[in-house]
């Protein structure tokens, strides 16, 4: 236990007109300090989580975090980007400099602008996560991909459309009760199960709701170390982390196991000293409802080939035996790429801090997230949990 969220920011996620990069960076970093009650000349450091790859006109966007405060000049400040973990990536790296005590306090931010860039940009753009030499080619982007691994899971295991629409259809229901969430809306079993005008087939097996959205946002979270931690108003302490990264070509792996996920998973929940059944809920990387069904099982909730039992017997719904995505997940609640990590840790020190609203889990006291970057490359698992 190196460090603690001690306050947290969040912008809503959708189509943000009027605002920029640089004023979502400001609003959650401001935000954030004042919700922990630290001053910005307490901080130590600053993370800033931006993936960009082309949305963004404005590179080198770390050091506009100081533009929260004169207090945050000549603050040492960094950008990391690690593809669709790029939030994750900026928390854990606070968290390392915390537990190198070259830090006390750290401001991590995570911010993306997608949504003022043209639709075959969005996917040129996120197809730079994939490995270009092999994958560039595969129709349809990074929908494209995850349709392929869509259908060769199919082939494999069976038609589980009916288990993609109803994780759809729970991540929607879920997401009508959180605040910061683009799509508010259930659309219901039925409305994602069939195809329509409104809900056509994009790639392989995968309708647009299995299929998360292109978003604006940003959220912000304040480390400290314990010491730190426990001398302010909350204390959400990180029980384990751990960080694993896969080979880039999917032509490397069997790419139906997510295999560094499920290796990220098991050194979490050794760390942790906890088995998944300890977990109230989870936060995980549903950039399309494939990954979440692939991700049941290398988090070790079913054996493989067997995700769909998850979600057709209720067990992953808010009140089943372990909620995953009572956010609404990326699904519903959207998914700026340099934003998403930093959400997800935000979303889950809310959860256990018993401030998340209509999204709240009863009784709340264990969390854990994943965030992945590519198709299973980098991977990120937090385990948290309230210690004041």
């Amino acid at each position: 236990m190196t460090g603690c969220i001690v306050g947290w920011a969040h912008t809503p996620f959708g189509r943000l007109d009027g605002e920029t990069v640089e004023s979502l960076i400001v609003r959650v970093a401001g935000g954030a300090l004042a919700d922990a009650g630290v001053e910005a000349k307490d901080v130590d450091e600053i993370v800033l989580g931006h993936f960009n790859a082309g949305f963004s006109p404005q590179d080198f966007t770390a050091s506009l975090v100081l533009q929260a405060s004169p207090d945050l000049r000549f603050k040492r400040a960094l950008r990391v980007e690690n593809a669709c973990a790029t939030g994750s990536a900026a928390v854990h790296l606070g968290l390392k400099s915390l537990a190198a005590k070259s830090a006390r306090v750290v401001l991590v931010v995570g911010v993306e602008q997608m949504t003022a860039t043209p639709g075959p940009e969005i996917g040129k753009n996120l197809l730079k996560a994939s490995y270009v030499r092999e994958e560039a080619d595969i129709e349809g982007g990074f929908a494209g991909i995850f349709g392929k691994i869509a259908g060769l899971y199919f082939q494999r295991w069976g038609d589980q459309s009916d288990a993609l629409a109803m994780i759809a259809a729970k991540n929607h229901k879920n997401g009508v009760g959180n605040p910061y969430a683009q799509l508010r809306k259930d659309l219901g079993f039925e409305f994602c199960r069939n195809v329509s005008d409104k809900n056509p087939f994009v790639a392989g097996p995968l309708k647009r709701t299995d299929c998360s959205l292109v978003s604006d946002g940003a959220a912000a979270v304040v480390l400290a170390d314990v010491e730190t931690a426990l001398r302010l108003k909350k204390a959400i302490a990180f029980r384990a982390t751990a960080h694993v990264s896969d080979f880039l070509p999917m032509s490397k792996r069997d790419i139906l196991k997510f295999e560094g996920c499920a290796e990220a998973w098991k050194r979490a929940l050794a760390d942790a000293g906890i088995t998944l059944g300890d977990l109230s809920l989870v936060e995980t990387h549903d950039c399309f409802t494939i990954a979440e069904l692939i991700e049941y099982e290398a988090m070790g909730l079913v054996p493989e080939g067997q995700g769909a039992r998850a979600i057709m017997e209720g067990w992953t719904q808010k009140d089943g035996r372990l909620p995953v995505n009572p956010s609404g997940g990326l699904k519903a609640k959207g998914h700026p790429i340099g934003a998403t990590g930093v959400s997800m840790h935000a979303l889950c020190a809310m959860q256990l801090a018993g401030a998340a609203g209509d999204i709240q889990v009863r009784g709340a006291k264990l969390a854990g997230v994943f965030n992945m970057g590519g198709t299973a490359v980098a991977n990120y698992v937090s385990v948290l949990e309230r210690i004041k």
